[in-house]
């Protein structure tokens, strides 16, 4: 979530907190879905070697707040911040569809809660 602008910038996040999970990152996969998006903690600096797709990056200090929004990012480049804790990997174009700027505060957000109608349904599966 974006407490500036109250917007939703991925409905699917994953959190990738281990050397193992932040080494692997998007390696190996052909999209990020739509609405998905991948958190590196802790991370101040991204490459994309041997990618197959652009993303854009958004570096975040302890705070959750954005100090660099990088998009567009293609294979085979590389970005740093030095003032960054973590690093958000979004599909190409989010950051700008989502209007995040540098000082905005980013985070995380359980999803809301289903109508009653979805859970009788999910029940009955």
């Amino acid at each position: 979530m974006n407490d500036r602008t109250h917007r939703v910038v991925a409905l699917e996040m994953e959190v990738a907190t281990t050397r193992a999970d932040r080494r692997k990152g998007l390696l190996g996969r052909n999209s990020l879905g739509v609405s998905g998006g991948l958190m590196l903690s802790p991370c101040a600096a991204v490459h994309t070697a041997f990618m197959r797709f652009a993303i854009d990056l958004v570096f975040v200090d302890s705070d959750g707040r954005a100090v660099r929004v990088v998009s567009q990012v293609r294979p085979w480049r590389m970005a740093v911040s030095l003032r960054a804790r973590s690093v958000i990997e979004l599909p190409a174009g989010t950051a700008a569809a989502a209007d995040i700027r540098v000082g905005d505060m980013l985070y995380l957000a359980p999803p809301p809660p289903q109508k009653r109608e979805e859970l009788v349904s999910a029940r009955a599966c």
